[in-house]
């Protein structure tokens, strides 16, 4: 892709994104700017922090699996989130852990996450040899077997606490704690800079395996290392705001249709400019214009679903 072309298109989705976040932090503010504005601003930046999070993640795992159908959700991670807040709420329960939400809780369940997925992706990887159908089977499998343990516990859970647990598996930009807000934001702003670092490995990477241990690369540390990074992307955004299993995967293909390029810092940067619009504009829409009672997380799982079928019909078509 042209130089030109790429710096048109982001100063365009930079515009857009300044009309978004202009128009959703001053729509119907009534002139009561010290009661909207820090709600409103709070939103913005777990928009951004989200959208940066996931973008990355899910271009960076598709670069090292080299499928652009697979997303970090593959791991189950969404699913073992699940998993280990019913297990808190079932033993601890529903009052005790919602009046306790600590930083250190925050922390342990992205520990948690990072250490189970690393574990998965680190030895499924090896057995698979590249086979990736083996990897997706028992991402599946695992996912499967952790959302029927979620959905035992909650069978026997009293109704007062599964309805304070429903509260919690959701995706929710709204209520989302300020300390967890900075704790998640080093988190993220961290391994974003690591995969920033590498993101020429990342180019190499894209010509396989055996070319770019040819070309130095250390391919078996590198890939840990950024299993690593985009699993505490991936975890941090989802200790944040709630399982969001679609939205990585819509901005990674329309990034990809945007910036018909391979270089990895330019996908980088215009796929969080797109989530950041597709965020805000999705929620503007949502909470200002049609006046749903629902959240947008509804709506990305709605949507992603439609695309995710779409681009299968589509390269079927294409093969």
């Amino acid at each position: 892709m042209k130089q030109t072309s790429y710096r048109f298109k982001i100063i365009a989705l930079v515009l857009l994104c300044l009309f978004f976040i202009g128009l959703y932090l001053t729509y119907q503010t009534y002139g009561n700017w010290s009661f909207s504005l820090p709600i409103r601003g709070k939103k913005i930046l777990v928009f951004m922090l989200v959208a940066l999070a996931t973008s990355v993640s899910t271009i960076s795992f598709q670069t090292l699996t080299r499928n652009q159908f697979l997303t970090p959700g593959i791991l189950g991670l969404d699913n073992f989130y699940i998993l280990i807040q019913t297990l808190l709420f079932f033993f601890v329960g529903g009052v005790k852990m919602l009046s306790q939400e600590s930083i250190w809780m925050f922390l342990a369940n992205i520990l948690l996450m990072t250490i189970f997925s690393v574990l998965f992706l680190l030895y499924f990887m090896e057995k698979a040899t590249g086979n990736l159908f083996l990897l997706l089977m028992v991402g599946m499998v695992s996912g499967t077997m952790f959302s029927s343990l979620s959905t035992f516990l909650q069978v026997l859970m009293d109704p007062n606490e599964y309805d304070l647990l429903q509260g919690k598996l959701f995706a929710s930009f709204s209520n989302v704690n300020s300390n967890h807000l900075i704790v998640a934001a080093i988190i993220i702003l961290c391994s974003v800079a690591y995969l920033w670092h590498v993101a020429p490995e990342l180019n190499i990477l894209l010509l396989g395996n055996d070319p770019a241990i040819n070309l130095g690369i250390a391919l078996h540390a590198f890939q840990k290392k950024a299993l690593v990074s985009i699993v505490l992307l991936t975890g941090a955004a989802t200790a944040l705001v709630g399982p969001t299993i679609f939205l990585g995967f819509i901005i990674a293909t329309i990034s990809y249709r945007v910036f018909n390029t391979y270089r990895h810092h330019q996908l980088f940067l215009g796929s969080f400019l797109i989530g950041v619009t597709l965020l805000i504009s999705g929620q503007f829409l949502v909470e200002q214009v049609f006046k749903w009672n629902t959240t947008i997380s509804v709506v990305i799982q709605f949507i992603g679903g439609i695309f995710f079928v779409g681009k299968i019909i589509a390269e079927r078509k294409k093969a």
